[in-house]
């Protein structure tokens, strides 16, 4: 039988920001997880000094201060350039990329790598594994929180070292690999399948809120954008 996308290279990649507006926040910390099967994945981090105060809010979440990104943080064109060449190499690879809510972190660095006149990946080939939507798919009326510790601990899944870029992303692979093997709906088709239902089941996600919020007399669009929101 051949490997299954789950049993193969996968590429983690995760982000620590100054805050949640993609077009206007900057990243200050980011990993890529990457290794040719499971548990032998190999971290790589980057602390990027983004020119910008980091406010008090986004500090409490990752611990990230300005001083520690003043003192040994990356210029933020050079680290995002080994970024995106190293995702630029997962595309040419065939290798999937993984994100938890990836239209977050992929639709970030997009605006992050415009800004600094960074060559984008080829997003259009990228394969794109997105845990938390999988976990809403196979098994849509869990009740409760869906972050990534919480869904971590569903599945069993250690989360070391939760909101530093490196162990969020190694966590967030692990899952990945958790689901697919779990469920044959997601990982018996190939990647580039599932990433293209993936599209398909996010934007029925977000069709559902919308229809949600109008039951409750709430008019709130709902991006149905996957996975970047731009």
């Amino acid at each position: 039988m051949s490997e299954r996308w789950f049993e193969g290279p996968l590429l983690g990649f995760d982000t620590e920001t100054t805050g949640v507006a993609t077009d206007r926040d900057r990243i200050v910390q980011a990993a890529l997880v990457s290794g040719p099967h499971p548990g032998v994945e190999t971290p790589r981090t980057w602390l990027i000094d983004p020119g910008v105060p980091i406010p008090p809010g986004a500090t409490r979440v990752h611990g990230i201060t300005d001083e520690r990104v003043q003192a040994d943080g990356r210029a933020p064109a050079e680290a995002l350039a080994e970024i995106a060449a190293a995702l630029r190499g997962a595309v040419d690879a065939g290798v999937p990329v993984v994100a938890f809510r990836a239209g977050f972190d992929c639709t970030l660095l997009s605006y992050e790598l415009e800004r600094h006149g960074i060559e984008q990946p080829d997003w259009a080939r990228m394969a794109i594994v997105d845990p938390s939507v999988l976990d809403k798919r196979v098994d849509r009326y869990r009740k409760g929180k869906r972050t990534l510790g919480v869904t971590a601990a569903h599945y069993g899944v250690p989360l070391a070292e939760a909101h530093s870029a490196a162990g969020d992303a190694a966590a967030t692979v692990a899952l990945a690999r958790a689901i697919g093997a779990m469920y044959p709906e997601v990982g018996g088709i190939t990647a580039q399948e599932l990433h293209a239902s993936q599209v398909r089941w996010f934007a029925e996600d977000a069709a559902s809120l919308e229809a949600y919020f109008r039951r409750k007399g709430r008019e709130e669009a709902v991006d149905r954008r996957w996975p970047l929101c731009r």
